[in-house]
Formats: C-alpha cells, structure tokens, sequence
C-alpha cells in the first residue's frame, strides 16, 4: 500500500480530472534515425522531458519554490538544474555555445547566479534564492535543450561514441559514457521534481 506523498503523487498520477503524465510503453517512433544506441539514448532524454510539461502545469511561482524542508531542493530548481547539466555537457560534446549563454536564457531568467552555473555545488542559501515569475520559462528552457539534443544525439556515428573527451579519469570518459552520466542525472531530478510535486498537491488538500 502506497502511503503519504508517494500515494498523492500516484493519485495525481493517474487522476483523469486533473493533468496526467504517461510514460510511453514503446519508443517513440519519430526517433528512428542513427545509430541503435542513438535511438536508445535518445527515447530516454526523450522520457525524461515529456514529463516536464506536467510537473510545471498548474503551480504558481511559489509552489515552483517551495522547499520540503530548508535543506531540500524544490521542483524549480531541479528542473532547472536538470536542463543545465543537459544543456551544458552536450554543448561540451558539440564544441559549441551554451543554449543557456547563446541565445539569452541567462538574461531571461535572471538568477542571482553566476553566468556558468549549473547547479554543482550549490548550497542550501544558494538553492533558496532559485525564484522565476514565469515558470512557463523552465518548459521552454527544456524544450529548447532538448531540441538540440535531439540533434546532436542523431548525428552521432558509433566511432563518435568510443571518442575520449576526458583523459583526467581512469578509465578515460567517452562521448557514450558522458551521454550515460547525462541520462542518469536528468532521470533522477525529473523523479525528485515528480516526487515535490506530490507534497505540494498534499499540502495544498
């Protein structure tokens, strides 16, 4: 029997009155471009940033922000950190610019952070001064990065995949093990961001 949070956030889960989030059984066919482990990489970003839309949808800025206990992290700030880290190690993996830098996000959200943040090392002060006015701006910061990984995912060969980007490390880490590493860390903060969201529906019953 499920029971506190974890049953609210069930109910709301699975709540036809109320917004829903499904995660599809089968890979999305629209990703059957490049290589096997492409695609594969590619449905799992995709998994994650489906749910976003649904964790963000119906919370005000304050409930965005609210914070479980003073050392907690709220559904704001893990979704924006969850989109950072994507954001900045693919960039990283394209020897390109940051989405977060080119074209302007940093200004649009206007966080009392440093420019190259992602959310590393932040401590409990720094977390609780995460606050935006429009939280429609956290779907479409994700949006946007996950457009770009889309792209950036397909294009890779298998050869691309054994490439070392980081020799500091035994073994060495590859553009696949990156790529993994990425997956890993969205996965946990959309769960954390979908498991905030169940106490702010509790506490709002």
């Amino acid at each position: 029997m499920l029971t506190g949070a974890l049953a609210t956030f069930t109910h709301y889960l699975h709540d036809k009155k109320g917004p829903t989030m499904k995660t599809p059984p089968h890979p999305n066919p629209e990703l059957s471009g490049g290589t096997p482990v492409s695609r594969v990489l590619l449905d799992a970003f995709e998994r994650v940033h489906e749910i976003v839309p649904s964790v963000v949808e119906g919370l005000d800025s304050q409930q965005l922000t609210w914070r479980p206990d003073p050392e907690a992290n709220s559904i704001g700030w893990l979704l924006w950190h969850l989109a950072r880290v994507e954001d900045s190690h693919l960039a990283d993996l394209d020897n390109a610019d940051q989405l977060w830098t080119q074209d302007g996000w940093v200004e649009k959200f206007h966080l009392p952070y440093n420019e190259s943040d992602i959310g590393f090392g932040q401590d409990s002060d720094t977390v609780g001064q995460f606050f935006v006015a429009d939280p429609t701006i956290l779907i479409t910061y994700c949006e946007a990065v996950h457009s770009r990984t889309r792209d950036i995912v397909s294009a890779l060969t298998e050869k691309d995949y054994e490439r070392v980007i980081d020799d500091s490390y035994d073994p060495p880490v590859t553009v696949a093990a990156r790529l993994v590493s990425v997956v890993n860390d969205t996965t946990q903060h959309i769960g954390q961001a979908s498991y905030v969201r169940g106490l702010v529906e509790r506490r709002g019953r």
